[in-house]
């Protein structure tokens, strides 16, 4: 193996979640009075944690109040639909088994709710990843490489020696911030073209194809 220590995304990444968030935005939506969004939008929507994501899916123009009121709505209904649809990308269960067998450390670091990625790697991934985190109050929100960084320090593992699997351009600037190389993954929620256009240039088309980099 070329790293010591494998870093993912979740969202698009290692577990496809979209419908789930779609849905849970939908429910937040409708319960605040407000139109519901499409999976498409949804998709576009994502990346940059809950708060951002709830404030691209209310209607333009929305006092920061009624925002408040459509995220608490979005954390309580996720809270407990979070796994209704969402599974791993196929492939995605033996690639961290063997880098498991192989020695090489992995993480998990997402501007997903923190409540919701140890939920979600304990349901579908229990004891496969050594560290995982997500947003939390006053750390900032990748693409600042806070997390990423606490990851590394957490299983002793520096940057040189890592390498950062993403899908969306937030992941592009997360690893460039932090140091790391940089591998982008197609069958997530943005694609190839998306990639490449935001400077990508390992691009994975499959989770087979990642084993080709790592």
């Amino acid at each position: 193996m070329k790293y010591s220590a494998v870093v993912f995304d979740l969202d698009g990444t290692i577990l496809d979640t979209l419908l789930d968030l779609k849905n849970a935005t939908n429910a937040a939506l409708t319960q605040c009075g407000y139109p519901e969004r499409t999976l498409e939008e949804v998709r576009m929507f994502v990346g940059n944690g809950i708060r951002k994501l709830i404030e691209r899916a209310v209607p333009k123009g929305t006092s920061a109040e009624d925002t408040d009121k459509v995220h608490r709505a979005f954390t309580e209904y996720y809270k407990a639909h979070c796994a209704d649809n969402t599974r791993p990308y196929n492939g995605i269960p033996k690639l961290l088994y063997d880098l498991k067998a192989a020695g090489v450390k992995t993480a998990v670091v997402s501007n997903k709710a923190d409540y919701a990625v140890g939920e979600l790697c304990r349901d579908y991934f229990d004891g496969l990843f050594d560290f995982y985190v997500g947003e939390r109050e006053g750390i900032r929100k990748k693409p600042a490489p806070d997390s990423v960084l606490e990851a590394l320090k957490n299983i002793g593992v520096s940057a040189e020696q890592a390498v950062y699997i993403g899908d969306s351009d937030v992941d592009i600037d997360t690893a460039k911030n932090s140091g790391l190389a940089f591998i982008g993954v197609s069958y997530g929620f943005r694609g190839r073209g998306f990639l490449e256009a935001h400077g990508a240039v390992d691009i994975a088309d499959s989770v087979e194809d990642i084993y080709r980099y790592l």
